[in-house]
């Protein structure tokens, strides 16, 4: 991930640094954006996950790499794990020069700029492994012949599944905190508020299909919640669309809800999706990437064509009318949910991946000095990354030293 801001891919890292901490393993977690913290960051520290922060400079930064390289030398990273674009760029080259295995997950299949595309390229040339979290995810990646099948891994996405079940306490505290009617039929989306998440489907989808005495809860902020605001007054709707911002409570958030529903035009494998299903929720969502390896249309809810309102709608207010079906639905999805998708499943198979690597190291990483070594006696101590948080004591009076060294540095 880019920063410790909230995001899907930014809690899958939490909860795989927590699964390694958990296994007895150091961890150090990096973020290349310019903010300095982030809710993530919090996260992180509560699980004893060392934090670093190594700000990228404004456009492409040429000493980015070898100050990635230079911390990897200093902490004695054993293998890298990349997250996100930006850090495939920067990091997996970082990996090279400190001469350990470097993996990278594919999040999605990147809808930016042609101008980047031949940074990943290059960078990409520096990856060991790499992994999409899930199969369409896998072969879009292939299609666009942008990894090699030899390469390429398959590792679904799981969720802290201890943090999401039904919780009717939860949903009554909420619907008051926020004004909605312990009876009303509330449909509700979790994500970032950006043209990639397509909330401006929901909105014209609730204009048909919400009662009177419905409502829709969007929770999360982004660049286009002033756009999404102008359109439900537009349409009528802005008594009944509720806009809860940033939450750091979605799972009682959820709770509060009857349907989930996700307009994207373009994902991976959703955590948001993952963790509705795991509440107990039927969800209504746009049949694109990786949704449909979770969401069973017609047992755990309803695939619905990308960018078009009326399938949306109609779907909607037809779980509206049926109580009985969409809990059946909510009650699949919660089964499906515990079954596959849990995060120490997830860290399971990555903490296989990183065994295989690294008893496959290439002969490259037995070099007697490395070039991350020069880099960090170059940097020097004056010019070492900004540590965020103190690394955490182990908690049983012995130095951090005794325990070995963590498999992974995980660039956020």
């Amino acid at each position: 991930m880019s920063s410790f801001q909230t995001g899907g891919a930014e809690q899958v890292v939490v909860d795989l640094a927590a699964s390694q901490r958990a296994a007895g393993h150091d961890v150090l977690a990096v973020a290349i954006a310019e903010d300095p913290d982030g809710p993530r960051a919090e996260q992180l520290r509560r699980r004893g996950v060392e934090v670093h922060l190594v700000p990228k400079c404004p456009g492409f930064d040429r000493t980015l790499t070898a100050r990635l390289a230079a911390l990897f030398a200093t902490k004695g990273v054993m293998l890298v794990h990349s997250h996100n674009h930006l850090s495939l760029i920067y990091a997996a080259p970082a990996g090279w020069l400190h001469r350990v295995p470097v993996i990278h997950t594919r999040h999605g299949v990147s809808q930016d700029m042609q101008g980047r595309r031949w940074l990943r390229s290059a960078a990409s040339a520096f990856v060991d492994a790499h992994v999409a979290v899930s199969q369409p995810t896998a072969a879009a990646v292939l299609g666009r012949r942008e990894v090699g099948s030899s390469k390429l891994h398959v590792v679904a996405n799981g969720i802290d599944l201890s943090r999401f079940a039904p919780d009717p306490a939860a949903r009554a505290r909420v619907r008051a905190e926020l004004a909605i009617p312990q009876d009303a039929w509330v449909v509700g989306s979790v994500g970032r508020l950006s043209p990639v998440k397509n909330q401006a489907l929901l909105v014209r989808a609730a204009a048909r299909s919400l009662p009177w005495s419905g409502r829709l809860l969007i929770v999360g902020d982004g660049p286009d919640r002033g756009r999404l605001t102008a359109l439900a007054r537009e349409l009528g709707v802005s008594e009944r669309v509720l806009f809860a911002g940033e939450r750091h409570d979605v799972p009682e958030l959820l709770a509060a809800l009857d349907v989930f529903a996700l307009p994207s035009l373009s994902e991976g494998l959703p955590l948001a999706l993952l963790e509705a299903m795991a509440v107990g929720l039927p969800a209504v969502a746009t049949d694109v990437g990786g949704v449909a390896t979770a969401l069973v249309d017609g047992e755990t809810g309803f695939l619905v064509p990308s960018g078009e309102v009326a399938p949306l709608a109609a779907r909607l207010s037809e779980l509206q009318v049926d109580p009985g079906l969409a809990a059946q639905m909510g009650r699949c999805g919660r089964t499906i949910a515990l079954r596959r998708y849990s995060a120490a499943r997830m860290a399971e198979r990555y903490m296989e991946l990183y065994a295989l690597l690294l008893v496959r190291q290439p002969p490259r990483v037995v070099a007697a000095v490395r070039p991350s070594t020069v880099l960090a006696w170059i940097w020097g101590a004056d010019r070492k990354p900004r540590e965020i948080t103190a690394a955490p004591d182990r908690g049983d009076g012995r130095p951090r030293g005794d325990r070995p060294r963590s498999p992974a540095a995980l660039p956020s």
